[in-house]
């Protein structure tokens, strides 16, 4: 049972992360996510606890899901998790798990941790939506956004979803790609190029600036994908 949670607002965030103890390997991962989230389900996704379930909803899928402090927090402050569910989080009955899972915890669409399944994942998922014409009362298609980290798109499997987003032009289709350099091959030229090489609109932003990531969310991108990629700075 999920209630509205009396932490609720960014400034609160840390506070939510700080109930969390224990994985501090992965606190830089869930650092440089935290804004990126936040921007999402404030200002972005049609999604709520109570529609959660709705076929018309926006869907986001966590990729890079090492690391999940910040995407719990911000599950708690919007209310698909209790706030005391955090404090407990690696019990042995928790349903919060270092790795998010999908059965567990409300709001998650996929379990993560694997990284390079999110983003095939995704475009499978916006490939269904919009093979069933799937649309919201007001007639506008659902979106389906899936953050992914910079090091992960190292993995093969991305560059083969990233290639039939772009032929299919899965306009329902978004990649944020959070950026922090950590990956082992990079890309020529930069990793919006990546995405651009194959059809996408692609957008590079500073990933802690609040209205760039919102604007670069929201700008039309008609009858392409749209990846942002989100720069952000390392934990000091």
């Amino acid at each position: 049972m999920t209630t509205t949670a009396a932490l609720s607002r960014y400034a609160d965030l840390p506070a939510l992360i700080g109930l969390m103890e224990g994985d501090e390997k992965h606190e830089g991962a869930a650092h440089s996510t935290l804004d990126v989230l936040w921007v999402l389900y404030d200002r972005v996704l049609t999604v709520t606890p109570k529609t959660a379930g709705h076929p018309a909803r926006d869907r986001f899928l966590l990729s890079k899901g090492h690391g999940p402090a910040s995407f719990y927090a911000v599950l708690a402050a919007k209310g698909f998790l209790d706030v005391p569910t955090l404090r407990g989080w690696r019990a042995f009955d928790s349903p919060l798990g270092h790795h998010p899972d999908r059965v567990l915890v409300p709001g998650a669409e996929i379990g993560s941790g694997s990284l390079g399944h999110g983003l095939p994942i995704a475009l499978g998922t916006a490939l269904g939506l919009r093979g069933r014409d799937v649309r919201r009362a007001d007639g506008t298609a659902p979106r389906t956004v899936v953050l992914v980290g910079d090091g992960e798109l190292d993995e093969g499997s991305n560059h083969e979803a990233i290639a039939v987003a772009g032929r299919l032009r899965v306009e329902g289709l978004t990649a944020v790609v959070v950026d922090n350099r950590s990956s082992a091959h990079g890309w020529p030229e930069g990793i919006g190029t990546r995405f651009e090489t194959e059809g996408w609109i692609s957008r590079e932003v500073d990933g802690h600036d609040h209205d760039a990531l919102y604007t670069a969310l929201t700008a039309p991108h008609p009858g392409r994908p749209l990846s942002v990629v989100a720069r952000v700075r390392p934990k000091s």
